[in-house]
């Protein structure tokens, strides 16, 4: 079974849950560090990863480039 969403219908987590605070620190027109995401979060690095694949199934899309050394993840557009 198949069901053709488009991305831009992508379902928010719960308002003032730690996914929700992740979901905004990634639409900062900065993006966000791991380090940050564990800061904001409280979370180890691991469930950081596993909470934004949990993301990308709900419909996100999530970009990611290197700066330097520290990769920078952020809310992509849908269809890029």
């Amino acid at each position: 079974m198949t069901t053709d969403k488009p991305a831009a219908a992508a379902k928010a987590p719960r308002e003032h849950s730690k996914a929700h605070r992740l979901v905004e620190l990634l639409k900062a027109g900065t993006g966000a560090s791991l380090e940050d995401m564990i800061e904001a979060t409280g979370w180890q690095s691991h469930t950081v990863r596993a909470a934004m694949t949990g993301l990308r199934k709900r419909g996100y899309v999530i970009d990611r480039k290197v700066e330097g050394t520290t990769t920078v993840w952020s809310l992509g557009e849908p269809g890029t």
